[in-house]
């Protein structure tokens, strides 16, 4: 049995990926822009700098990534980025204040003063407590220590 050198396998599966890239955006595309240069002198027909494809893929953008979401009212704090934001909050005895997790990891929203612990929150989870009386609460994702918040509470 014959052995294929492991750079024909690597050369053979850079020109069908190559040639699925130029299948996927070439028909009707216009590309005004320049082809990529790479170190090796070669071009690489099809790319734009960037990383787009020229024409686009229907259905489909390349978006930078999203910046923290404002707070879903004046007593959400969102949790994005593992930060919790507002990092602090003042709200009025009696208020009810609501977490959304935008993370894909899991949170936790736990006082320090142990007087509300919210369940492990997944992507897209929310977790309400009301503030009853007056004081200062500093809480913290349990699972990320590091993530530190206050709520102010006003009579």
């Amino acid at each position: 049995m014959r052995r294929i050198p492991r750079q024909a396998i690597v050369v053979g599966a850079a020109t069908v990926m190559m040639a699925i890239v130029s299948a996927c955006g070439s028909q009707g595309a216009t590309n005004s822009a320049p082809t990529p240069v790479f170190a090796s002198g070669t071009a690489t027909p099809g790319l734009q700098p960037g990383g787009g494809m020229p024409g686009g893929m229907p259905g489909m953008s390349m978006t930078p990534p999203a910046q923290a979401a404002a707070p879903a009212g004046p007593n959400a704090v969102n949790i994005d980025n593992f930060a919790f934001a507002p990092s602090a909050l003042t709200v009025k005895a009696g208020t009810t204040v609501t977490w959304v997790n935008h993370d894909e990891e899991p949170h936790t929203v736990a006082a320090t003063d142990g007087s509300f612990h919210s369940p492990g929150m997944g992507a897209g989870a929310t977790y309400t407590f009301t503030f009853a009386k007056a004081g200062t609460f500093a809480y913290i994702c349990s699972i990320h220590p590091f993530m530190k918040a206050t709520v102010v509470v006003t009579p």
